[in-house]
């Protein structure tokens, strides 16, 4: 169906003067290049009050022209525009949520951010088409994290080359979100720490290298630990 939509507005309560939006799931589950009414439909609801809003985020990304649509509109909006992450922003996710002109996060959420992808098909000219799309695509998000964290471009590019996790302390200590939401009634400090996957998994083979450095029979299957240290560093990128 076309009028499928990954957003939810919900009713005010009496009184409240704050509208809310919960976006969750992955974002265009209907395709925003077939038609123009998935970004029709959220510019004419997003447009159709007044005030300030509240966006809830638990949204695992997906497709980032669609992301890039709601950025561009949220920035546009002439409300202050709150965003809560209470479970994951990530990928294009992250994106829409640096539009808001406060982001906060659960304690416990992650914000996730990496270079984007695509499926290509063709010869060397198409596949050099594709990279050069792709570079541009990443250019294009890293103007939304420089404007929201005010960190280098070459910073927040090897941050997306390593899929980096961060948990909400993290997050706040780049940039990438404003403060915590917080329970009065529970109020403690938690450690910030981000994830990057490259830094990861190199730092495990290189600690199978330096546990397999003093071996010097074959392993059991007749293969020697030089074979298999050369496969691990395979793994190295």
């Amino acid at each position: 169906m076309k009028d499928k939509k990954f957003w939810k507005w919900m009713n005010l309560a009496e009184g409240d003067s704050v509208r809310v939006l919960e976006l969750y799931g992955t974002i265009a589950e209907e395709s925003w290049f077939d038609d123009d009414i998935t970004p029709k439909m959220f510019h004419d609801e997003l447009f159709s009050g007044t005030g300030d809003i509240v966006i809830w985020i638990n949204s695992p990304g997906g497709d980032c022209i669609a992301a890039s649509q709601i950025y561009s509109m949220l920035m546009d909006y002439k409300g202050k525009v709150t965003i809560k992450i209470d479970g994951i922003a990530a990928s294009a996710a992250s994106v829409i949520a640096m539009a808001g002109t406060e982001v906060l996060m659960a304690p416990t959420a992650l914000m996730m951010i990496h270079n984007p992808a695509t499926v290509a098909f063709g010869d060397h000219k198409d596949m050099q088409k594709a990279i050069e799309m792709l570079s541009e695509v990443k250019e294009s998000i890293i103007n939304a994290y420089e404007i929201k964290t005010g960190q280098s471009r070459a910073k927040l590019s090897h941050l997306m080359d390593s899929e980096t996790w961060m948990n909400a302390n993290k997050a706040i200590e780049m940039g990438f979100a404003d403060g915590l939401l917080e329970d009065d009634k529970n109020h403690h400090d938690e450690e910030s720490y981000s994830f990057s996957q490259k830094q990861t998994t190199n730092a495990l083979i290189n600690k199978i290298e330096m546990r397999s450095k003093p071996l010097s029979k074959p392993v059991s299957d007749g293969r020697s630990v030089d074979v298999l240290m050369d496969r691990l560093n395979l793994l190295k990128y």
